[in-house]
């Protein structure tokens, strides 16, 4: 069933059942695109499995907004992917992939094999979160899942290609991480002097071409 929760008094998190796949995240980006419409939100984030409502103000009747957005989720639609498919060179293995080498080690999967798994899919962009520019991407193979880092890194540089869990991305900026560099790239995933300042936006697609590996 679907869960809503306040998040202080200017905004709630709405969190939709079921898993984590791209259809619910296509009623995702419906619902942000009605709920915008209304005169109380000043803002609607689409998240994993998520969406946040901002309030100009704190809402006055919070059981009849949620009743309403409850109802405008059952009457959601997927809203079907419109985006660009943008195609990311990656260097995997050695330097820029210091953590392929645990990939392997858990899945029983030869270097060959996890670059052929990892570049196989068209990724679609379900939200952008964690840090300006970061993509959260559906779609890996669950032959290279591979657990979170115990002990997370503490920079990683921008563009590193990662796998943490059932999930893959591509690090924005420079930073913290706790999911296992097997490669990078050039891309810039986020410039402030442009417009949008983001390279990408829910709905895009992301395809890996391995450039070069490292063995």
């Amino acid at each position: 069933m679907t869960s809503i929760t306040l998040l202080g008094t200017t905004a709630l998190l709405f969190d939709a059942p079921g898993e984590t796949d791209l259809p619910t995240q296509q009623r995702i980006w419906a619902l942000a695109r009605e709920v915008e419409t209304w005169p109380e939100v000043r803002e609607a984030v689409p998240g994993m499995n998520n969406l946040m409502l901002v309030f100009a103000r704190a809402p006055r009747h919070l059981a009849a907004l949620e009743a309403r957005l409850r109802d405008a989720w059952d009457a959601a639609v997927p809203l079907p992917r419109e985006g660009r498919l943008v195609e990311l060179p990656v260097t995997y293995g050695g330097d820029a992939g210091p953590h392929l080498a645990d990939v392997v080690a858990h899945t029983g999967l030869t270097v060959d094999a996890i670059v052929a798994l990892h570049t196989a899919p068209d990724y679609p962009v379900f939200a952008l979160g964690s840090h300006p520019g970061y993509c959260y991407l559906g779609g890996m193979d669950p032959r290279i899942t591979t657990p979170r880092r115990k002990v997370p890194v503490l920079s990683i540089p921008g563009g590193a290609v990662s796998i943490g869990g059932s999930q893959t991305g591509v690090s924005a900026s420079t930073g913290p991480s706790g999911w296992n560099t097997i490669g990078s790239t050039t891309m810039c995933f986020f410039d402030p002097t442009r417009d949008p300042p983001a390279l990408l936006r829910p709905g895009d697609t992301i395809r890996f071409r391995a450039e070069r590996v490292i063995r």
